[in-house]
C-alpha cells in the first residue's frame, strides 16, 4: 500500500529528503511546488519527481494527493500546517512546530478533528548520543535522571549566512535575527527525546549580539531580536532539571556536531563533546564514542548536493552510526545520502510508516509541543530579563489516534509489513 507526497519548498534541506521520500517503498509519487517556480522545477527536473504545483493552494486541492511535507521558512510552518491538515492532507514537518502557543494548540486541534497523520521531522530524536540514552534509560541504567543539558551550538558563520541568503533575498537580514530560542529542538528534542517527561517552567537569559553587521539588530529584524545566544533553565515535571543553550555567535566546530547532550542520573550519567562520548558510574567510565560515529555516507562533491552551502555539506552526508537500529529500514534507503547523524532515513521511514498504518510516529503532535513549547516560553522569559514563567503543556498523546491513515481505508491484512 502505497501514498502520494506533495513538497512544500524546494531549497536546501527539501532537496536531501526529496530524494529518501521518492525512494521509499510505501510513496508512489513525490511532487514539488515553491514560491519560486523554477526552484520546484529544478528540483523536480534533476531528482525526477512526478511533477510541480503552481502554488500550495494547487496542492491542496488535488483529492489525488495524500500528504505533504512543508520545508519553508522556519516561521511559517503552524499556518501551513493547519491549512494542510483541514484539507485532508497528512503533514511532515520541518522543525519547528510552530513559533506561538496559539499556533501549536490550532496544530492539536486540527489532528484531534481530523484524524490524520502530523510529523515533526526532529533529527534530534535519532541523533547517536539520544539512541544511547534512550535505551540506557529504558534499561534501567541511569536510575532517576535529575539534570540533563541539550546545546545547539551552530554558529552563524558556519553556514547560516548563505543559507539565509538563499532564502530570503534581498532582505535576508530581517530573517537571520531569527531568535535562538524559537528553534529549540534540536536541543530540547534530545533531552526529552531521551527521558521523556515535559518541562513546567523556565528561566532565560537572552545575550545580545555586538558583531554589528546588521544582523539580529532590533532596528532591521521583523522579529525585533537582537539575541545570538541564550541559555535557559527549566524544571521538569516530577523534579528535576534540564538546561538548553542555542547558541549562534560560538566559537565551536558545528559542522562537525552542532547538537551535544549530557544526562546525568542517580546511578550513572553520559556526556557529550565534538568526537568523544563517554557513560559514567561509581566504579569508573567507558568510551563509548565508537557506538555514537556516523560514518560518511556520500562524498561532499556529490551532484545532490549541489545547492547545500558547503559549510553545511557536512550535516547531509552522514551515514548510521552502530547504536542505530539498521534492521528496521526499508533495503531502499540504504545507500542513499542520510544526514543530521544518521536520522533522515528514520523520520522519513517513520512518517510512511505512520501514514500506512495509521499509527502515532515517534514525534507526533503531542511530543513536537513538548520540544517546541519549551523554546517558545524561554524567549518570553529572556524578554522579561529572565523571569520565571510557565511552559504551557497539551498533555500525552491519545493512546488510540483514531487515525484517518491508509491501513484504516483497506483491510488490515493489505497493508504490506517490510520489517
Amino acid at each position: 500500500m502505497t501514498f502520494t507526497l506533495g513538497i512544500v519548498g524546494a531549497g536546501q534541506f527539501a532537496g536531501q529528503f526529496a530524494k529518501l521520500f521518492a525512494a521509499h517503498p510505501q510513496i508512489s509519487a513525490v511532487h514539488v511546488t515553491d514560491v519560486l517556480p523554477e526552484r520546484a522545477e529544478a528540483l523536480a527536473g534533476r531528482l525526477g519527481l512526478a511533477g510541480t504545483y503552481p502554488s500550495f493552494g494547487a496542492m491542496l486541492d488535488d483529492d489525488g494527493l495524500d500528504a505533504v511535507a512543508i520545508f519553508t521558512q522556519r516561521w511559517t510552518h503552524g499556518p501551513l500546517v493547519v491549512e494542510a491538515l483541514r484539507a485532508g492532507k497528512h503533514v511532515y514537518s520541518a522543525v519547528p512546530m510552530a513559533i506561538s502557543e496559539g499556533e501549536v494548540a490550532e496544530i492539536i486541534e486540527a489532528v484531534r478533528e481530523s484524524g490524520l497523520t502530523y510529523m515533526m521531522g526532529e533529527t534530534s530524536y535519532y541523533n547517536p548520543a539520544t539512541v544511547y540514552a534512550r535505551r540506557r534509560h529504558h534499561e534501567g541504567a541511569f536510575g532517576r535522571i535529575f539534570y540533563a543539558e541539550g546545546d545547539y551550538v551552530h554558529d552563524m558563520d558556519l553556514g547560516f549566512y548563505e543559507a539565509y541568503q538563499y532564502s530570503g533575498g534581498a532582505d535576508w537580514k530581517r530573517t537571520a535575527s531569527y531568535p535562538p530560542m524559537l528553534y529549540p529542538t534540536h536541543s530540547v528534542g534530545g533531552v526529552l527525546g531521551a527521558i521523556g517527561g515535559h518541562a513546567v517552567s523556565v528561566s532565560c537569559i537572552g545575550v545580545p549580539d555586538e558583531r554589528g553587521d546588521g544582523v539580529f539588530d532590533r532596528g532591521v529584524s521583523m522579529f525585533g531580536n537582537d539575541f545570538s545566544n541564550a541559555t535557559a533553565l527549566f524544571e521538569l515535571a516530577g523534579g528535576g532539571s534540564m538546561r538548553i543553550n542555542e547558541f549562534r555567535r560560538v566559537g565551536y566546530p558545528s559542522h562537525v556536531r552542532e547538537s551535544r547532550f549530557r544526562y546525568f542520573g542517580t546511578e550513572g550519567s553520559f556526556e557529550q563533546l565534538v568526537e568523544s562520548a563517554v557513560w559514567q558510574d561509581r566504579e569508573g567510565f567507558e568510551d563509548v564514542s565508537a557506538q555514537l560515529r556516523a560514518e560518511r555516507a556520500v562524498d561532499l562533491d556529490d551532484p545532490s548536493l549541489a545547492d547545500v552551502a558547503p559549510a553545511l555539506r557536512e550535516a547531509f552526508v552522514s551515514g548510521l552510526a552502530p547504536v542505530h537500529d539498521a534492521g528496521r529500514l526499508p533495503a531502499e534507503l540504504r545507500g542513499l545520502p542520510n544526514g543530521h547523524e544518521g536520522s533522515h532515513h528514520f523520520l522519513v521511514d517513520d512518517f510512511a510508516t505512520a501514514v500506512v498504518n495509521g499509527t502515532l510516529p515517534a514525534v507526533n503532535a503531542w511530543e513536537a509541543a513538548r520540544y517546541t513549547l519549551p523554546g517558545i516560553a524561554a524567549h518570553e522569559s529572556a524578554l522579561r530579563g529572565g523571569e520565571r514563567i510557565p511552559v504551557a503543556d497539551f498533555g500525552d498523546a491519545p493512546a488510540a489516534p483514531g487515525s484517518r491513515g491508509l491501513a484504516a481505508e483497506a483491510p488490515r491484512e493489505a497493508v504490506q509489513e517490510r520489517r
